[in-house]
């Protein structure tokens, strides 16, 4: 037993570092000081952990896997660690006897600000799962000083916000200078003859520097403690001293400004060139320190370059980290002396990647004379990679231009660009996608002819998400219920969570159930009115839609909906069932003009609908702004409707449809990523699913087979909510302004087919108002989808990935 799990030893631990650590007087402690000193407690056993877990796996000789990715959204550490070690009764006894309370402890923290959406919080799972699960698991990305942006309204109106995390420095990294890396880029390649052959010198280049900084990261019960390894970049030399003394004091720095400008901001935009160039050096500044600290690893302990793919597996997590194939192919040519065909066996044996994305369009390509300046000798090995491999299709398929044109790494036309994704593929021994969907449509429409060429390289790995943080922390009331009747075992068992089942009919459990859902309403209800100044009745019924904001996830077809019933009630004196909540969040990218717009359109909706007495005792609509992993681990719990409402044949997989549903919301969707899994699991009476297949979305994209205009004809309701949009009624005071939406749905084809499955979708909705009113029954179903998610815990990915890909047994 640790000694923190003392209160007392706890409380000395806190005072010691507020005095010592943060040089902070016992009198007038503020909320944020005294929640970082219980943190640099708490670090201490995670320290210890990490210690005595890498003793452990160096003492086995442990496979490695390292997952490298853009994003880590980590959210908030102090709870999750505080739950995974077992802490969490002594922190709040400690709490007690500063005479505070904990809960606003725990608020205090800001959310670390590594990432954006789902891609982020998925990595952030499975490093949860890799050590709960005992292995040797090791995260690698950026330490931005500058998340994605907070998220302000402004009439309406996204104005994004500086959100510098950064300066907060926080207590859970642990910065390594002793592990420095030094980064190559920019440059020239010369080409000596050396005894006749040719041998390749990269040359001139310019050097960053990338300091680690490492985060604990605890499984549950604390048992092994891994890393996620962030790297900051930093210049080589503070500056150029001769300058300096020369009087031109700007210049002298400007290098230095330079160079770490590679880890200010997450996703910088690309829309300007400089901003490509910079996306560029995050994404190789990310792969070489990566590869260089896992190549550093192994040479430490085997001196065999043959056993690097039985000791180590790097796991790409999207195109992002796809320079990683030909970073570690110039290690193993440059470095270490391998001839080409070794040193590519080797590197396709230890890479995998994971896809995430269905649209053609979202794919990475880098034009060939950008990463050629950039790095020069990564652009010459492509280029090698691609004439072998372009041997190999040829003697596969001869004569097939076209196919060679599909295939090739390098797109000739419109620009000469590198395909990402395809040297992602072929430097990898196993690409797959992330739900059953997904992966069928990644091997038939997205790259069929890879998966011609390679059958047994593609597979599914259905993503999951850890029970921990979005059962056990987030929502504690239901963790205990659960926990009082089946024992602690589903914390880490999830395929106990079908003992729940037969309590699904035991009057005084849904009672208890029903309780518990109330409580987190009442928790959700507070937060809208503070953040969106929005009153919402805890007894309606909350549907929400929070996620990234974009035209395939369909905000504006939830938007459509919610004028719909507005209109219905106050145009046509229509009594709906019951009473009802719409909560929206998530944030659109900064250059996504026609994402920005739906936003404005949904306050423009919210400002109206919330105004009128008519509709006041029916529905409320809010914008919950600044979406965040601590604002979702309040809004999924109190949840009874989950929006998962994107166009068949779009969605990778998600994971908020797992997060709600393991929290005892019900899911509307269509039949698009996990929600078809999640359906099968669950049972087709305890989800609600509507709108065209994947397949039908295909046939309406037939040239000519889908007009929007003529199918809006034959549906009057929706023809006078398109009609209000575009007579002003919600565009608060600026006439015009949904122009572009309009524009997208009826100039532009409907990309996404909103007009299409709307009348689908407002049926259903309307069935899932019908089935609100009946609230055993709701409540029966919505433990059903509780007890029917083991499936989708992240701790079941995670040992497919090990087992069919980074074969650890």
């Amino acid at each position: 037993m640790h000694a923190l799990l003392d209160p007392r030893t706890l409380c000395q631990r806190a005072r010691f570092h507020l005095r010592y650590s943060l040089g902070v007087r016992q009198d007038g402690i503020s909320a944020l000081n005294l929640s970082r000193a219980f943190a640099l407690a708490v670090r201490e056993p995670l320290i210890d952990g990490l210690f005595s877990s890498e003793k452990a796996h160096r003492s086995r000789d442990s496979k490695r896997v390292y997952y490298l990715s853009m994003e880590f959204l980590m959210g908030r550490s102090l709870g999750n660690n505080l739950v995974n070690l077992g802490l969490l009764d002594a922190f709040r006894a400690a709490a007690l006897e500063f005479g505070v309370d904990p809960d606003e402890l725990l608020e205090a923290e800001p959310d670390a600000a590594l990432g954006n959406g789902g891609l982020g919080r998925l990595a952030a799972c499975f490093l949860d799962s890799l050590a709960t699960l005992g292995l040797a698991g090791f995260g690698y990305g950026l330490h931005y000083e500058y998340g994605l942006f907070r998220q302000e309204f402004v009439r309406g109106h996204q104005r994004e916000a500086p959100d510098y995390w950064g300066a907060r420095e926080s207590p859970w990294l642990l910065q390594n200078t002793a592990e420095t890396i030094l980064v190559p880029v920019y440059g020239r390649i010369y080409d000596p003859i050396d005894d006749g052959v040719e041998q390749q010198a990269w040359m001139d280049w310019k050097l960053l520097v990338g300091v680690p900084y490492d985060m604990p990261i605890a499984g549950y019960g604390g048992a092994t403690v891994n890393y996620l390894r962030l790297y900051a970049a930093r210049s080589s030399r503070e500056f150029d001293i001769r300058i300096f003394n020369q009087g031109d004091y700007i210049n002298a720095v400007r290098q230095k400004v330079e160079n770490e400008t590679v880890s200010k901001v997450l996703y910088p935009s690309d829309a300007v060139a400089t901003g490509k160039e910079l996306r560029l050096l995050q994404e190789y500044f990310l792969v070489a320190c990566a590869v260089r600290d896992i190549s550093d690893r192994f040479f430490r302990d085997h001196a065999d370059v043959n056993q690097l793919p039985d000791k180590v597996a790097i796991q790409m997590n999207d195109t992002h980290p796809a320079l990683a194939v030909a970073e570690l192919m110039r290690l193993l040519m440059d470095e270490k002396d391998l001839q080409r065909e070794q040193a590519w066996e080797i590197t396709r044996a230890v890479c995998g990647y994971t896809n995430h994305t269905l649209l053609p369009e979202a794919l990475e390509r880098w034009p060939v004379d950008l990463l050629g300046r950039v790095l020069p000798r990564h652009m010459q090995i492509i280029y090698e990679i691609n004439h072998h491999f372009l041997q190999d299709v040829a003697r596969r398929w001869p004569a097939d231009e076209q196919r060679l044109r599909r295939m090739s790494l390098i797109e000739e036309e419109p620009v000469k660009q590198v395909r990402m994704a395809h040297l992602a593929i072929i430097g990898s021994h196993a690409v797959n996608g992330v739900a059953k969907l997904h992966s069928r449509l990644v091997r038939e429409s997205l790259v069929p002819d890879f998966a011609r060429m390679y059958p047994d390289r593609f597979q599914n790995k259905t993503n999951g998400v850890t029970p921990r943080r979005w059962l056990l922390s987030a929502n504690p009331e239901l963790a205990r219920l659960i926990s009082r009747h089946i024992g602690n075992g589903w914390i880490t068992d999830a395929e106990q969570w079908r003992r729940l089942e037969p309590l699904a009919e035991d009057r005084a459990f849904l009672d208890d159930f029903a309780a518990v859902k109330e409580v987190k309403k009442s928790a959700l209800a507070k937060l809208v009115k503070s953040s969106a100044g929005v009153l919402v009745d805890a007894q309606s019924l909350f549907s929400v839609h929070a996620k990234r904001i974009h035209e395939y996830k369909r905000q504006l077809l939830h938007a459509l909906l919610i004028i719909d019933r507005y209109m219905r009630i106050v145009d046509d004196g229509y009594t709906p069932p019951v009473a009802r909540a719409f909560l929206v969040a998530g944030k659109a990218a900064p250059g996504y003009s026609l994402a920005k717009s739906i936003i404005r359109l949904i306050n423009g909706v919210a400002d109206v609908v919330n105004k009128d007495t008519r509709a006041n005792g029916w529905m409320r609509v809010a914008f919950v702004p600044d979406y965040r992993v601590s604002l979702a681990e309040v809004i999924i719990p109190g949840a009874n409707l989950s929006e998962q409402i994107s166009t068949a044949g779009s969605e990778a997989s998600g994971t908020g449809n797992m997060k709600f549903a393991m929290n005892g919301a019900l899911t509307i969707g269509t039949l698009d990523g996990a929600n078809i899994e999640i359906r099968d699991e669950v049972g087709q009476n305890n989800i609600f699913i509507f709108g065209h297949t994947t397949e039908e979305i295909a046939a309406l994209r037939d040239e000519g087979a889908y007009d929007p205009r003529e199918r809006l004809i034959r549906q009057p309701r929706l023809a006078r909510v398109i009609e209000a949009v575009r007579e002003n009624r919600f565009a608060n005071g600026e006439p015009g302004v949904d122009a572009p939406i309009l524009e997208a749905l009826l100039d532009r084809g409907d990309r996404y087919f909103h007009i299409a499955d709307f009348a689908s979708y407002a049926e259903t909705e309307d069935r899932c108002e019908r089935a609100f009113a009946d609230p055993r029954d709701w409540n029966r179903r919505a433990l059903l989808n509780v007890a029917r998610m083991g499936r989708f815990s992240s701790d079941r990915t995670i040992r497919e990935y090990a087992r069919d890909i980074w074969g650890i047994p």
